[in-house]
């Protein structure tokens, strides 16, 4: 089943001809959840053929323009193309404030309703829940309200060990209440036990997202072992001070993020224009934590089952 990230826009605050400002598409079982909305959004939403229809829940981390000023042009977007399917908004309660006057000088009545979910800014969590999915949002460190977020998948059922059920001869009924950990007794009423049956699923695949931030330690432990890591790496270690000023961190501390949480890969994106290459961001992370690529407009990283962290 998919599992996939998506980067519609890299840039930092600025928009370059190349790179929008971020926002993440995350499909999780062909379920789309939008991180982030920076101007530009949607055109790469076209670009990359992802139906607006089935955006319906976006993650809005903070409150500065290169995170949610793509919003408005999305949501009368999918006004106009007569999408009636709620959309759901996950951010810092003044989102509301901040769109509504714009919402009410929008073209027409708008077709759908928008639900404001307020993101807690001082505690870890759960926002979110279907039967794919779970989402966690967390604080991070940076000038204004800021919360990273954890998607993780929800545990599958145990597989079936196809040879068992032949051999047995056991009865389709049967097969849903062995994968919810029942067992089976045949006709001589001899018992096969689940675990006889049936071998483990692979453990639930983890995306956590963190922009902007300073370096932050507390982050480590709730993000620990997730499969894939986007961190914020707006400057190079030469301007370590600056990004604590600016509450940023550098491609550095982004890899000692990753690699004191364990996870499998990092990527990083949100880069400062005042640098036209992106290889020395990358050298720099990869001297900490090797398994590190960096994030482009366009750019997908496919999160594949393991067997263990």
């Amino acid at each position: 089943m998919t599992f996939e990230l998506t980067i519609l826009g890299s840039s930092s605050a600025i928009p370059t001809s190349e790179k929008y400002p971020t926002a993440h598409v995350l499909n999780v079982h062909e379920r789309f959840y939008l991180i982030d909305c920076g101007e530009g959004t949607q055109i790469r939403l076209r670009q990359y053929k992802f139906s607006f229809d089935r955006i319906r829940h976006i993650f809005i981390s903070h409150l500065h323009g290169d995170h949610f000023l793509g919003l408005p042009g999305l949501i009368s977007t999918r006004n106009l193309l007569g999408i009636q399917s709620d959309l759901h908004l996950y951010a810092h309660s003044e989102l509301k404030t901040l769109l509504q006057p714009i919402l009410d000088h929008m073209k027409g009545e708008l077709g759908f309703k928008i639900v404001f979910h307020p993101l807690n800014f001082r505690a870890s969590e759960k926002i979110y829940s279907d039967t794919v999915v779970e989402v966690i949002s967390f604080p991070l460190k940076h000038s204004i309200p800021c919360c990273g977020f954890l998607f993780r998948e929800k545990p599958k059922l145990p597989n079936l060990i196809r040879e068992k059920i032949d051999r047995y001869q056991i009865p389709i009924r049967e097969l849903q209440g062995i994968k919810e950990g029942g067992d089976f007794t045949d006709q001589n009423g001899m018992v096969i036990p689940h675990h006889e049956l049936t071998i483990p699923p692979p453990p639930p695949r983890t995306y956590a997202f963190c922009s902007d931030t300073a370096y932050h330690e507390p982050v480590v432990e709730l993000i620990r072992n997730a499969d894939l890591l986007f961190h914020e790496s707006t400057f190079l270690s030469e301007l370590e001070e600056w990004a604590g000023k600016t509450f940023h961190s550098t491609a550095a501390q982004a890899a000692a993020i990753a690699r004191n949480a364990g996870v499998r890969k990092l990527v990083i994106g949100h880069f400062s224009t005042r640098y036209k290459n992106e290889d020395p961001f990358l050298q720099e992370a990869r001297a900490i934590f090797p398994e590190t690529e960096t994030a482009y407009d366009g750019a997908r990283f496919a999160i594949h089952p393991v067997t263990s962290h």
